[in-house]
C-alpha cells in the first residue's frame, strides 16, 4: 500500500532537497531534509522538515507518520502542503521521518524503530527548527497511523494531540499482514484494541477516521468504541471512501487544523 503519489511541489522537494539538504521555497513554506543518524537503528534516515514563513521557533510540531512501503516524500503532496498554507500563522513546523517500508513504528526484531521516532527524530527536529517541545503532536496515515496511537499509548505525556487516519489496526494477531508484527508476541505487545479494552492510555485529544469502504473500518471502529466505553470522547469520524489518496487528500485540510487547533 502505498500513501499518495506525491505530485508536484513535494517532486521538486525531492530533487532539490536530496543529498544537499537545500531548501526547497514552496509558497510560504520551507521544505528540508532533515538526516537523522540513529544510533538506535545503526543508520541515517532522511525524513524531510517543513518549516512555515517566519521560522518554527515556538512553534507547535507535528510528526506525521507516513504508511507502509511509502516515503516522507509521497506524503508531502499537494494536499498536505496546501493544508498548511491555509493555515497560515497557526502552521505547526511538520517533521516527516523515514519510516522504512515496514517497520510500523515499533520497537522490534529489525530495530529500535518506535524508540527512534521518540528520542531521535523529534530532538533533532526540535534542535533544527526551534519549535516548542511542549506542543508535539503525532499522527499518521495507515501504518503510520498505527504508529501514533502505539506512541502515544507509550507517551501519553509527551504528546498535545494524536491522530489516526485510517489507522492500520488489527482485532486478531492471524489478521496482520506479512511484515507488520515480528510474531504473535510481537503482536500483543502492540495490540491497541485489546489496550484499548482495559482504559484509554491517551491523555491529548485524540482524533480518529475511517471510510466506509476501507478494510480497517471494522477494527478501527472497535478501538474508538472501547475508548468510548472508558469515557474518553475521541473525535471518530466514518466518512465516504475507501484506503487510498483519494480519501486522505479530501480530509488533509481537516487533519491540520485538528492538530493546530489543539496544540495552539
Amino acid at each position: 500500500m502505498r500513501v499518495g503519489v506525491a505530485l508536484g511541489l513535494a517532486v521538486v522537494c525531492l530533487s532539490a532537497c536530496g543529498s544537499s539538504g537545500r531548501p526547497t521555497e514552496t509558497g510560504a513554506l520551507r521544505v528540508t531534509t532533515l538526516p537523522v543518524h540513529s544510533k538506535l537503528l545503526n543508520r541515517t534516515l532522511n525524513g524531510l522538515l517543513v518549516t512555515p514563513h517566519g521560522g518554527g521557533h515556538g512553534r507547535p510540531l507535528l510528526v506525521f507518520l507516513h504508511g507502509r512501503g511509502a516515503t516522507p516524500g509521497e506524503t508531502l503532496g499537494d494536499a498536505f502542503l496546501a493544508g498548511l498554507r491555509r493555515l497560515d500563522a497557526r502552521a505547526p513546523v511538520v517533521l516527516l521521518p523515514d519510516g522504512g517500508d515496514h517497520s510500523y513504528w515499533h520497537d522490534r526484531a529489525e530495530g529500535a524503530w518506535g524508540s527512534y521516532v521518540l528520542h531521535e527524530a523529534i530532538p533533532a527536529a526540535l534542535t533544527r527548527s526551534g519549535a516548542n517541545p511542549h506542543r508535539v503532536a503525532i499522527g499518521g496515515i495507515s501504518m503510520g497511523g498505527f504508529g501514533a496511537l502505539d506512541l502515544a499509548r507509550i507517551a501519553p505525556r509527551r504528546f498535545c494531540a494524536v491522530g489516526g487516519h485510517s489507522a492500520a489496526l488489527y482485532l486478531r494477531g492471524s489478521d496482520t499482514p506479512d511484515g507488520a508484527f515480528d510474531d504473535l508476541a510481537d503482536f500483543k505487545r502492540h495490540d491497541l484494541v485489546a489496550f484499548a479494552r482495559s482504559g484509554s492510555p491517551y491523555r491529548a485529544p485524540l482524533w480518529l477516521d475511517v471510510g466506509t469502504k476501507d478494510p480497517f473500518r471494522g477494527a478501527d471502529t472497535a478501538f474508538a468504541h472501547e475508548l468510548q466505553a472508558d469515557g474518553a470522547k475521541p473525535s471518530f469520524h466514518v466518512w465516504p471512501g475507501s484506503h487510498g489518496p483519494t480519501y486522505w487528500d479530501a480530509h488533509l485540510a481537516r487533519y491540520l487544523r485538528f492538530y493546530a487547533v489543539a496544540c495552539g
